[in-house]
């Protein structure tokens, strides 16, 4: 279990997954693998009626918000976000990193159809970017790491609202309004689950809370968000000590792997749609102007307020927030569901986009990394 709460090993996990979906789709296995994962397993008692791959992006991915809705209530009650001036640098850059991506998406894809996937290049994955910091980043500041996870976690929740605002065509409230006291309910037994019924009552309540989310008609990973938040702190503590090495060894491989099971196009680089090199363009160099961008800002807002961050530092966490992964698949799904070609040369885009910002990441850590050695030994 330790090996799966290590940040290095999670992202290895993560990116062998990725590669391993792409091969096994293009290979003899590819259309059995994704007929097993468009098999639907529906519960119709329930009123749920998904494929195997919406189980996972829908159902297990809940868990991973869940865990990021804990992080981020951490980060807001006790961390790097617990007052207005720790949390400006990260606030702004976080901000800055979704509205540059974001406009170069919309520049590069003129078409009103195809302009729906501008939220595919604002995300930054949490596990693969602090996972590449681990790999390369030993010699660095914590204060780099702090702000580095302090970026993503705003990131996360500025994707969960683009879910929730930009990803919901048919809201039914009744769900909506009865998943309102499931919630509350659940965080009410949170600060009393200390025997084993009462921690039986909350994860079915967890799960009723998922059902009726995801039959309102908002993507089902609200709710974890909702419960994640919600979550009294000795609990929230004890479940995401207990469900991380889940999610980094099952949940997130399995949807990466998923996400990834797609035949490559049979077309030449120049018949890609504009979404593909829109993408291409938008996560690496895009996140990496805005950050940098809305960090410098934020440093020259502070003033004397806040600890003065060093070019360089910004410029390695900027790198490697544009590692969009996991949560810019997610958004290339739910974009262009009803578009299956453009699904495809999205996901490749990301994932070509996100090692591109993995190698550039990587690099900036590394010259930061050996800045900070040679001052050491001095």
């Amino acid at each position: 279990m330790k090996l799966l709460r290590s940040e290095r090993y999670s992202a290895f996990l993560l990116l062998g997954a990725a590669i391993l979906g792409v091969v096994l789709a293009n290979s003899a296995f590819g259309p059995g693998l994704q007929s097993v994962r468009d098999t639907h397993l529906p519960i119709p008692w329930l009123g749920l009626d998904l494929s195997v791959g919406h189980w996972v992006t829908d159902g297990l991915l809940a868990v991973f918000f869940f865990l990021a809705a804990i992080e981020l209530r951490h980060e807001l009650s006790q961390g790097e976000l617990d007052s207005g001036r720790k949390a400006l640098i990260p606030a702004v850059a976080a901000v800055g990193g979704v509205l540059v991506p974001a406009g170069i998406f919309l520049l590069l894809v003129r078409d009103p159809v195809l302009s729906d996937g501008w939220p595919i290049p604002t995300a930054t994955d949490i596990a693969f970017a602090l996972g590449a910091l681990a790999l390369v980043g030993r010699a660095l500041p914590t204060r780099i790491r702090a702000l580095l996870l302090a970026l993503a976690v705003i990131d996360d929740l500025i994707a969960i609202l683009i879910i929730a605002f930009f990803f919901t065509d048919d809201l039914r409230p009744l769900p909506l309004l009865a998943a309102v006291p499931v919630v509350l309910v659940f965080g009410w037994l949170s600060r009393r689950a200390r025997s084993a019924p009462i921690v039986v009552i909350l994860i079915v309540l967890g799960l009723a809370a998922w059902v009726l989310v995801h039959l309102s008609g908002i993507h089902s990973t609200i709710a974890g968000v909702a419960l994640g938040l919600i979550m009294a702190g000795r609990s929230a503590g004890v479940a995401r000590h207990a469900l991380e090495p889940w999610s980094n060894g099952i949940i997130l491989p399995l949807f990466a792997f998923v996400a990834a099971l797609v035949t490559l196009p049979a077309v030449g680089l120049s018949e890609l749609s504009p979404v593909f090199w829109a993408i291409i363009v938008a996560l690496p160099v895009g996140k990496l102007i805005g950050i940098t961008g809305g960090a410098v800002i934020a440093n020259r807002l502070a003033g004397r307020s806040a600890p003065n961050l060093p070019l360089g530092d910004i410029l390695a966490v900027a790198g490697l927030g544009g590692i969009g992964f996991t949560v810019s698949l997610l958004m290339n799904e739910l974009a262009f569901a009803n578009n299956h070609e453009i699904a495809v040369e999205g996901t490749l885009a990301v994932l070509v986009a996100s090692l591109l910002a993995a190698v550039i990441g990587v690099i900036l850590t590394a010259i930061r990394a050996r800045h900070y050695r040679a001052r050491a030994a001095v």
